[in-house]
């Protein structure tokens, strides 16, 4: 639950106590905006706080299922410039993302990194319940690959953000984020999964 601004909180505390840390961004949004209406913090804009602050390892953050409408010729090239790996959902269309996850894990190396995932870089057949969703997202079982693809890492924390359930009736969002959520601790260093 909350809205996307939760994460930057997290990742000040989480910097301060491990240094910058890698990240696994999953979102239809790159999260990366300047302002909105004059403000600098709102859900659209965590990430960019982050680089600015320093709390991301930039060359170790990778956004998963970035698509949806933009103002701009070129809505990544901000990412791109700091170094991030954006994976546009048309890359992760109708395939496995186990050999994507082959290469995160690579590039994420035993350092810290953190998993937060936008409800909305699932598609909406699956997860209506969302402020901003945007068509031809991610499935459940490519989810649950991203998260399984993290385990071994060195998770210093997750999130689940952006879930509102009274845009769904039949409660769907709200059970794929609980299961969603119920992964990422199964992932977390330490756990032992069957």
């Amino acid at each position: 639950g909350g809205d996307h601004t939760i994460t930057y909180p997290i990742l000040q505390a989480l910097a301060a106590k491990h240094g910058p840390v890698g990240l696994v961004h999953v979102d239809a949004h790159t999260d990366t905006g300047d302002s909105a209406l004059g403000e600098k913090i709102y859900h659209g804009s965590p990430f960019r706080r982050c680089v600015e602050e320093g709390l991301l390892d930039c060359g170790r953050v990778v956004q998963i299922g970035i698509r949806g409408s933009s103002y701009d010729p070129d809505p990544h090239k901000y990412c791109r410039e700091q170094g991030f790996r954006v994976v546009p959902v048309e890359e992760c269309w109708m395939k496995s993302l186990e050999p994507l996850m082959r290469e995160v894990r690579a590039q994420m190396g035993d350092k810290p990194m953190y998993i937060s995932f936008d409800i909305d870089g699932l598609d909406p057949a699956y997860a209506p319940g969302t402020g901003t969703p945007e068509i031809a997202g991610l499935t459940p079982a490519q989810a649950l690959e991203i998260i399984r693809g993290c385990k071994g890492l060195n998770i210093v924390g997750c999130d689940l953000v952006e879930v509102a359930p009274m845009y769904d009736v039949s409660g769907n969002t709200a059970l794929l984020g609980a299961n969603l959520l119920f992964e990422m601790l199964c992932v977390l260093p330490g756990v032992k999964t069957l």
